[in-house]
């Protein structure tokens, strides 16, 4: 073995025991440095005559291409060990379940609504829309509440710019589709002719200056309206029995009307119930409001309150799941708990 060979093991083996990329860099300058071995042999070659720098240097060049072929390959090695760390620090088993994302679902008070829905559509109500943000003669006048009216201190209302307010309840709902049925049946009424039963419900957000345990600055309400030429209590009482049964899914209930005042009702009357059975049996419970519609209400309608009679009445939604789920505090619906709502998924 010559001493190039020499050379090029030598290079071969400290290649092979450099551990990290910095010991590797300074085997490297030991033979492909400025003072290395193979620049020494090279630099030494000045001496020599022009045949044996011929011979010299081809001799050279070709263990200088083996030792930076052994450099190559060892960086590339040392490279392949970092990947191979990397990787297993970082490796996944695929063979195990993917974490999958919670599912969601409807929000308890969404969850009253559509059962709500669903039961007065049986009984053949329509169930209306409209803006929350509402004008005064909606909200108020057109209900027979005037400026001056002292029935508008019940509502702590929250007004916006431009006269307008954020609706105290849905009631205003009931005015809006009135007035389109009656613009539909216009020709009919000039004839004389009877139009079709006006039977709604106006589910939806309200807003009340009013926030503790059972009161909320945002709520819901769901209004009912069912005016015809000879509607009365006898259907009002039924519509509340055969709704309240099937909403708490128990026949063990009982329902009762107590005196009231509501400005757009004439007579009116709180709603009361009270279950047989279960955690609150023999409590009497207030779940809404109801009357006959008043005359003045009826002529916003555009219809004629000496032919056109019916009633209305007003629900809780919060309140009616309270009760369904067993809940005592209104603004755990609001909180965004997690840990609370997904019980009612």
């Amino acid at each position: 073995m010559n001493d190039l060979d020499t050379l090029v093991q030598s290079a071969a083996e400290a290649f092979a025991a450099a551990l990290t990329p910095a010991d590797l860099e300074n085997a490297k300058a030991r033979f492909l440095g400025k003072s290395g071995s193979l620049t020494d042999l090279l630099k030494g070659m000045a001496a020599l005559s022009p045949d044996d720098k011929k011979t010299r240097g081809a001799a050279i060049n070709q263990a200088k291409q083996q030792v930076e072929a052994a450099l190559t390959s060892r960086r590339q090695a040392l490279a392949d060990d970092e990947l191979a760390q990397q990787l297993r620090a970082e490796s996944l088993d695929v063979s195990l379940p993917g974490r999958r994302r919670g599912e969601g679902g409807l929000h308890p008070v969404s969850l009253t609504l559509e059962r709500m829905e669903a039961i007065f559509g049986s009984m053949g109500f329509a169930v209306a829309d409209g803006p929350e943000i509402e004008t005064d003669w909606f909200n108020f006048t057109a209900l027979n509440t005037p400026a001056d009216h002292p029935a508008r201190s019940m509502h702590d209302t929250f007004y916006v710019e431009g006269g307008h307010l954020l609706r105290t309840h849905t009631s205003p709902m009931q005015v809006r589709y009135a007035v389109q049925h009656v613009k539909r049946h216009a020709d009919a009424l000039a004839r004389g002719e009877r139009i079709p039963e006006i039977r709604v419900i106006a589910p939806g957000r309200t807003y009340r200056v009013d926030s503790d345990a059972t009161h909320s600055p945002m709520f819901h309400q769901c209004e009912g309206l069912w005016i015809g030429e000879a509607v009365n209590f006898t259907d009002l009482k039924a519509v509340f029995a055969d709704f309240f049964r099937n909403f708490f899914e128990t026949d063990e209930l009982d329902i009762r009307f107590r005196p009231s005042f509501f400005p757009f009702t004439e007579p009116s009357a709180e709603v009361d119930i009270a279950f047989a059975s279960g955690p609150l049996k023999g409590r009497w419970l207030e779940v809404g409001g109801s009357g006959q519609v008043h005359p003045n209400v009826v002529r916003h309608f555009g219809l004629d309150p000496e032919k056109y009679i019916g009633f209305a009445f007003g629900l809780g939604p919060d309140r009616l799941t309270m009760l369904r789920y067993g809940v005592n505090d209104l603004r755990l619906f609001y909180e965004g708990d997690l840990r609370f709502l997904s019980q009612f998924q």
